[in-house]
């Protein structure tokens, strides 16, 4: 997992320090076309603010391509539509099957690697290796590393070196 609690352990601690940092979980999640039409006002500019927000390097990490990339997939009406119906459906549905596989006493039981930016909001505001060994039956196992969110734009070379021992164990 990276840079990331369980969505309804994450919900359910919601702060507002957690709605600042994260009001696009909150804002997404409106009806159909009010956020697809706000963010379609300036989809470029949101992107950038997603992008390089999140206490990450800025937008120095990514190379030019793959902003304009970022820009043909995800400021397209479709990629907009997409970035909140996946929202919507984790504050709605995703929250319903993570409370019955709760109630069911379903957990994960494979090992699991959690991976969180030290300078990111889930380490700020979680306990990720708490948060997901309170849903997995296996071990689990994890760090911070020097990033914001994008961990895997920031410093892939540093989370490459954690997750391949970890597939290879």
């Amino acid at each position: 997992m990276i840079d990331i609690s369980p969505t309804l352990t994450m919900y359910e601690r919601t702060s507002f320090a957690f709605g600042q940092a994260y009001w696009h979980w909150f804002m997404l999640t409106q009806p159909a076309p009010l956020p697809e039409t706000m963010l379609g006002a300036n989809a470029p500019w949101i992107l950038r603010l997603f992008l390089g927000g999140h206490a990450g390097a800025g937008l120095a990490t990514y190379a030019p391509e793959a902003l304009a990339e970022y820009d043909r997939c995800w400021a397209s009406p479709e990629g907009l539509h997409g970035s909140c119906e996946d929202l919507r459906a984790a504050s709605t549905i995703d929250l319903v099957h993570d409370r019955a596989s709760d109630a069911d006493g379903v957990v994960v039981r494979c090992p699991m690697l959690v991976l969180w930016g030290e300078r990111g909001v889930v380490g700020r505001l979680f306990t990720p290796l708490a948060d997901w060994g309170a849903k997995c039956s296996a071990t689990v196992t994890g760090k911070a590393l020097p990033a914001g969110h994008f961990i895997p734009e920031e410093v892939p070379d540093l989370l490459l070196a954690e997750v391949e021992p970890f597939l290879a164990g």
